[in-house]
């Protein structure tokens, strides 16, 4: 027989249990409420992290080509595609059109100061640079336009410039396009171009 001490006793028994057993869920705060990342949490985290593809970097990137020419300053801008195993010129680059000797927007060429090519007199200033490839022979184009996409408002009307040049056939793949500014001394500075296993070039003097 419980005595009514004893049943006292049991009573304040429970009620100290159950003061004790909440006050330990309130003091220890949740994972997710102290911020604080579980070990499944950051092994996932690591695995997301690891799966992340890196940025994919651009088929034909951005570049540019430079030289004082004897105190003028020749700046080309352009996009540098690759071969890629690809057919490039009378394939990707077709024949006897207009072409913007590069990828994507307009190649650009910009002279400090007035140049001469061919005793043809070009202003100091930018303009848009492109070519007509050939079998035998390529046309080379300076002009006033030079902020477009490829060649898509590309006016003849619009020259400034247009020389015939040779192709040099290359003894080696030239994988990325690439231009070159070179300075030859007294006032004269050469310009080229080279692709696949073709090279074209000229020359510049400053006025």
């Amino acid at each position: 027989m419980i005595t009514k001490g004893l049943y006292t006793t049991l009573v304040w028994v429970v009620i100290f249990i159950f003061l004790f057993t909440s006050c330990g869920n309130k003091s220890g705060k949740t994972e997710a409420e102290t911020g604080e990342a579980t070990e499944t949490e950051e092994h996932m985290h690591e695995e997301s992290a690891e799966n992340e593809a890196p940025a994919k970097k651009p088929a034909s990137p951005r570049k540019a080509s430079m030289a004082m020419v004897d105190g003028n300053h020749v700046h080309i801008d352009y996009s540098s595609p690759s071969v890629r195993g690809r057919v490039v010129f009378g394939g990707l680059v077709a024949y006897n059109q207009v072409w913007v000797t590069g990828a994507h927007k307009a190649t650009s060429i910009d002279f400090q100061k007035p140049v001469k090519i061919n005793d043809q007199e070009i202003e100091a200033g930018k303009y848009g640079f492109f070519t007509i490839p050939g079998e035998d022979t390529w046309t080379v184009i300076i002009n006033k336009n030079w902020d477009m996409h490829l060649a898509d408002d590309y006016d003849q009307a619009l020259d400034v410039l247009r020389i015939e040049v040779k192709p040099q056939i290359l003894d080696q793949i030239r994988e990325s396009l690439e231009y070159q500014v070179e300075s030859l001394g007294d006032n004269r500075g050469r310009i080229s171009v080279a692709w696949d296993k073709i090279k074209i070039s000229f020359e510049i003097e400053n006025i």
